[in-house]
């Protein structure tokens, strides 16, 4: 039968040479237990290492009686945790850790080993202790509670009230806080009440990884009561995350009101905290069900354009090859036997192609009835964007979009067209990298009168033949063959509002890029009112021409080039033919030209661009655009620097009306401008 152990001199030769052990492990258990925080020049273990020394010191030189006489030590220190805010509860946490410890470092010591005896000790060691902490903290209590009873009642209030409750003085340091703020924040606020928040409040902050809405860190200088103290004002509705030690987050709402003195002087600040956390899920579930439902009405949206557009395109292809079939067949017949009736019957079929023309645009008319705003780009994007996200990423290989916003301002436009444009160019770049990949987006001011939005993917670079015909409607792509024709009316959208879309390869890398250029919206300045000599508006003199023989055509068809240079030649004009813009301001250097036919469409500049340059070179030259796209909604400023715009097929009989014209005007058959605004300058109010 094993010898009883003498408990007392156990655990006294086990204080002796563990004594700052037990204190360091308590020290921790008890932070971890009461979610303590470290406090720049606070000391948690001062207090614990007395109460263990005098532990080991009674255990050494009294004996048995240290039971009796270490919980008369213990007895002040119920009353210092009553000062610092210390709950109930608290207490008996800090002595069972205590408890926990002692056996801990007993039976590392003893391989595991406690005697029954050594447990009993501890245990009634730590459990007196106890006892009496909480008798002399229910003392104190009691006393506070008599001399205070007012502060008392109003503790009890506060302590069952949603919102906590914090005061501030002048200084910053936190005087008082109700019992709320702690629950709320998940760490007892009382290392905080009576210090400088500046010192106390930021390991808080830390530790409960306190931050923006936005993610950022939150600091202490963005507390509601420290900037009502600095800004002498109220401070409302500041949002704040947190990660309680119990792991769950939450939101929390403060808001701050300065306190003022009778005299009229700053006393300190009341802050108040509300869980929003609730609030804050149920927001961010609508939000997620809003983006989930703008991503669904993009794909929805996305199929249902494409579906349409598939089906114009093949209706479109299918009456324009019967007119094609009986254009060859009767060329044919031409080709064998000339006969007058076989002429105009070819001009019956090119009348009827054009009419066919003219519907397909009236279609695209009606279907952009548009309503003009100031639409922001940089905003419109991320529309857009969200819109596409689901379509981009939700697939087995991902396209991500890396955003370079510059802020270019707004444009004039219809916002959801301008949405919808985006969404889909943003799908157009997708298709072209099979593999995944990331699209980068661009948006940046040009000058003070355009900015450009650009897209660039990561797919194979075009070829450069491809990238001519890329806007070609009638082109046709195996892959994708509604592709072009939405292209197509893609750039007759941002033509209407006076800018260009443009493909081009990327100059340093794979990828290529969509590139869309349009004007920018700019304050308007009112004109100063006129003084009185100037009051009677003079009308502006009508432009004089010189009768017109040097003709240049622009044109990037070579077939309608030569064409037209060969029956404005049968006519007696002298016809000069250049297929490219920059050719053709090269010639208009080189040698003076009465009029120009300028296509509307070309890849390297438009021939609203090149019009703008010829018009500053000679004011006084006749300028015709010749298109087969509608410009009804054609920018006015556009449509101020020509003299006239032709349809094709075009009219040769009011072509040459205009041409042989010795004053300003338009010739029968042409379509005229609109009066002019600023011809320099594109008018973002009329599209």
């Amino acid at each position: 039968m094993p010898a009883r152990i003498n408990a007392i001199e156990a655990l006294s030769e086990l204080l002796q040479d563990e004594q700052e052990r037990v204190t360091r492990l308590w020290a921790k258990r008890l932070r971890a237990e009461v979610y303590e925080v470290e406090i720049p020049g606070r000391d948690l273990r001062e207090p614990l290492r007395r109460m263990v020394s005098e532990l080991a010191r009674l255990l050494k030189d009294r004996g048995e009686d240290a039971v009796r006489l270490w919980p008369e030590v213990v007895r002040s220190h119920g009353a210092d945790r009553y000062t610092q805010n210390f709950e109930p509860e608290d207490l008996t946490r800090e002595f069972k850790s205590l408890e926990e410890v002692l056996l801990h470092v007993y039976a590392r010591h003893h391989d595991g080993l406690i005697e029954p005896e050594v447990a009993g000790l501890i245990a009634e060691l730590v459990w007196e202790a106890d006892a009496s902490a909480q008798a002399a903290y229910a003392r104190i209590l009691k006393t506070e509670e008599v001399r205070f009873r007012e502060a008392a009642v109003m503790e009890s209030v506060l302590n069952q009230v949603d919102v906590g409750i914090l005061l501030a003085e002048l200084d910053g340091t936190v005087s008082f806080a109700t019992p709320p703020v702690s629950r709320l924040m998940g760490v007892p606020m009382r290392a905080v009440v009576g210090g400088r928040a500046t010192n106390t409040l930021a390991p808080v902050l830390t530790q409960v990884n306190a931050r923006h809405l936005t993610g950022e860190p939150f600091k202490v200088g963005d507390m509601p009561f420290v900037r009502a103290l600095r800004e002498k004002g109220p401070v409302r509705g500041v949002m704040m995350i947190i990660e309680r030690p119990t792991g769950d987050k939450a939101t929390l709402e403060m808001s701050a009101t300065p306190v003022w003195e009778e005299e009229g002087e700053l006393a300190g600040a009341i802050q108040t905290f509300t869980d929003r956390t609730e609030s804050a899920n149920k927001t961010k579930a609508l939000e997620s069900a809003y983006g989930e439902l703008r991503r669904l009405q993009g794909r929805l949206l996305q199929r249902t354009r494409q579906q349409a557009l598939g089906q114009l395109a093949g209706g479109a292809a299918h009456a324009l090859n019967n007119f094609l079939n009986v254009l060859r067949l009767r060329i044919t017949l031409l080709q064998r036997e000339y006969k007058p009736e076989h002429l105009e019957a070819l001009d019956r079929t090119v009348q009827q192609i054009g009419e066919l023309v003219s519907r397909l645009q009236e279609f695209n008319v009606q279907r952009t009835e548009e309503r003009p705003s100031d639409v922001q780009v940089d905003q419109t994007v991320r529309e857009a964007l969200e819109l596409a996200r689901g379509e981009l990423e939700q697939r087995e290989h991902p396209v991500y979009v890396d955003l370079e916003l510059g802020d270019p301002g707004a444009v004039r436009a219809d916002a959801a067209f301008f949405r919808e444009l985006v969404v889909n160019l943003l799908l157009a770049a997708r298709d072209r990298m099979e593999g995944g990949g990331r699209l980068k987006v661009t948006t940046r001011s040009e000058n003070p009168a355009w900015l450009t939005l650009r897209i660039q993917d990561e797919g194979p670079p075009y070829p450069v033949e491809e990238l001519t015909h890329l806007f070609d409607p009638l082109r046709r792509d195996p892959g994708a063959p509604q592709l072009s024709l939405y292209l197509a009316v893609a750039r007759a959208q941002v033509q209407r509002w006076g800018g260009e879309l443009t493909a081009e390869n990327a100059p340093d890398g794979p990828g290529s890029a969509f590139v869309v250029k349009l004007p920018r919206v700019r304050a308007q300045t009112p004109a100063p009112p006129p003084r009185p000599s100037e009051a009677v508006t003079r009308p502006a003199a009508p432009r004089r021409f010189q009768q017109t023989r040097r003709v240049l055509v622009v044109d990037d068809d070579l077939d309608n080039a030569r064409m037209m240079a060969e029956v404005l030649g049968e006519e007696g004009y002298e016809v000069q033919v250049a297929h490219d813009p920059h050719v053709a301001l090269d010639m208009w250097r080189r040698r003076r030209f009465d009029a120009a036919l300028l296509d509307a469409v070309m890849p390297e500049m438009s021939g609203w661009e090149l019009a703008r340059e010829l018009r500053a070179k000679s004011p006084q030259a006749l300028l015709a655009i010749v298109t087969g796209m509608d410009v009804r909604g054609q920018n006015r400023a556009n449509l101020a620097l020509v003299d006239a715009v032709f349809r094709k097929p075009i009219d040769v009989g009011a072509l040459d009306d205009f041409l042989a014209q010795s004053e300003g005007g338009t010739g029968e058959g042409a379509l005229p401008p609109p009066p002019a605004s600023t011809p320099d300058e594109p008018d973002s109010r009329q599209h």
